[in-house]
């Protein structure tokens, strides 16, 4: 799939891999700060759907 892409399209699969790193280490973060049990199983969902877009991401660039 690499081969199809374009170099501004790489670029962008780029800068949403880094934001996607970047909302999966402060949903961790806040989760293990957080009291209430709602929230913090909230954003164990929202980690776990960023681990799964980051790994759907770097499938393109593989």
């Amino acid at each position: 799939m690499k081969d199809n892409l374009g170099v501004h399209e790489r670029l962008e699969i780029h800068e949403l891999l880094t934001f996607k790193n970047l909302c999966l280490t402060k949903s961790i973060a806040m989760s293990e700060l957080a009291q209430d049990e709602q929230l913090k199983q909230l954003l164990s969902q929202t980690a776990q759907i960023d681990r799964e877009n980051i790994q759907a991401l770097q499938g393109y660039l593989q």
